[in-house]
This record gives structure tokens, sequence and C-alpha cells, in this order.
């Protein structure tokens, strides 16, 4: 499986910026690109470029956090939590799940003031471009994390009675068998 399923309202939310956000580093590599040939062919370098660069990328990295809660790609210690029986593993998800909860309120907590007071102020990056980079980062770093628990209690509540599945490393040493070249039927390296 590429994807993980979506299962609820959430990670339809999610998947869409993700959908939005993969076409980002194409921008910012367009952009680049721009730059160093005005800079470097027409010795007329931009103003613009780099700020617009930390920018596309301060988003990128914020639905990157979600697309990876969506998925289930986040850290976990698969080695233990496999080997664990179900009533088990439940009691991990629910631990992360309430971890993930206290550390987005704990942060959206202690930085709204902060974010509502550069929104409010309209604050700019301080460059020759001058973009509101903190006007509008700040409070998308409390949106995210808004989500990102809205997606952790999403998953929580989806995989509680889903058929548990179990990480197996040897899958990644999967190959196709010389009799299937189109890698319909795999069998393990070295078999």
């Amino acid at each position: 499986m590429v994807e993980h399923e979506k299962t609820g309202p959430v990670d339809w939310i999610v998947w869409g910026f993700s959908r939005i956000a993969m076409w980002a580093p194409a921008f910012v590599v367009a952009i680049m690109f721009y730059e160093v040939i005005m800079r470097y062919i027409f010795v007329a370098p931009t103003l613009w470029v780099n700020e617009m660069s930390l920018w596309v990328a301060g988003g990128i990295y914020l639905s990157a956090g979600l697309y990876a809660m969506q998925q289930r790609s986040h850290i976990r210690i698969t080695l233990i939590y496999d080997a664990c029986p179900r009533w088990l593993r439940r009691s991990f998800d629910i631990i992360s799940t309430l971890c993930i909860l206290t550390f987005a309120f704990v942060l959206i907590w202690g930085g709204y003031g902060e974010a509502y007071d550069k929104l409010m102020r309209w604050e700019t990056f301080g460059t020759a471009w001058d973009p509101p980079i903190p006007a509008t980062l700040k409070p998308a770093i409390l949106f995210a994390l808004l989500v990102l628990s809205c997606q952790a209690i999403s998953n929580l509540i989806a995989d509680w009675n889903a058929d548990p599945q179990s990480e197996d490393p040897a899958e990644d040493f999967y190959i196709p068998t010389e009799d299937q070249p189109d890698g319909n039927t795999r069998k393990p390296a070295g078999r």
C-alpha cells in the first residue's frame, strides 16, 4: 500500500493540503533556478527569491508533518509495539495521543499571544522585500498543531477496532521473481 486509506474528514483535509504542498518544492526549485540565472548570467539578483523560498518551505514543513501523522509514518518502535498484545497496543496508542494533545495544547496556549500579535501587526520579515512571514507562519504553526491534534484523535478512533498491522522489515528486501518480471509475485531476496 502506497498511502494509508483516508478514514475520516480530517484525513481528507490533510490529504488535500499535502496534494497542494507536493508541488511547492518544484516551485522553490524553479524560483531558485530563476535567481541563479538572474544573478550569474544577467547580474541582476532578485530581492524576493530567498524570502519566498523560506516562506514556502515553512508551509511545506508544516504540511509534511500533518501528512506524516495522517499516514502513520511518525516514529514508532515497531519491534516492541508489534510484539505486544492488542490491549497494550491500544494503551500505547492512547498514551501517544495524549502526549500529542498535551504538546499541542501547551504550544498553542503559549504561542497564541505572540501569533495573534504578529498577525494583528502584520509583522514583516525586515528585509528589502519585507514579506509578512512572521505574520503568516506563526499562526499557521498553531493551526497546524490544531489539525495535528485532530488527526491524532482521528487516527486513534480509526485504528481502535482495525485489524492489527505489523511492520515486516523483510518487505524492504523483496525482489520480483524471475518468472514474474512485472513484480506481481514477490519473494524475499536470497531465498
